[in-house]
């Protein structure tokens, strides 16, 4: 299997220099994820933009879904920020022998305590065992971006 990983920004690929200063978007946190892994697939990484999603613009998402129609792969994870993953993916349409997950973290791949390596581990399981369609993986789960959306109260996604 090869996978396609194109990178938005988002928590994932936070920095935080200390208490007092603002993050900034690091460089893909995925690709520390999976250098450390002993893993049985080929990926390519393509960093699109280093942005929070809360930032993220309708041309934003128009080169995201571009970049999703011209590659060649049928597997790409998407990696993203959380706030407004769920409107990126519902202007996703990778046609019928593509799989796209996208998939983010609620706390910065560098941090201890962070949900990211658990994310991406599921998406690939995800990318592996789905032929085509958009999806999140999002807390152990796999959601329909159409019926799906981000509780901040609760710190999750879950399924509307």
């Amino acid at each position: 299997m090869k996978i396609k990983i194109l990178t938005v920004g988002g928590t994932i690929d936070k920095v935080y220099f200390d208490a007092l200063s603002d993050y900034q978007v690091g460089v893909p946190g995925v690709r520390e994820i999976l250098e450390d892994l002993p893993i049985e697939f080929e990926y390519e990484i393509d960093s699109l933009m280093r942005k929070d999603s809360l930032e993220m613009t309708d041309e934003d998402r128009a080169l995201v879904k571009a970049k999703v129609a011209e590659t060649d792969a049928e597997k790409i994870l998407i990696t993203h920020g959380t706030d407004t993953m769920i409107e990126t993916a519902k202007c996703l349409d990778p046609g019928p022998n593509k799989c796209v997950v996208l998939t983010g973290a609620l706390a910065p791949a560098m941090f201890k305590t962070s949900d990211a390596e658990f994310n991406v581990g599921m998406a690939v399981g995800v990318l592996a065992a789905r032929e085509s369609g958009v999806h999140i993986v999002m807390n152990g789960c796999i959601f329909d971006p159409h019926r799906s959306r981000k509780n901040r109260n609760a710190h999750r996604f879950e399924a509307i």
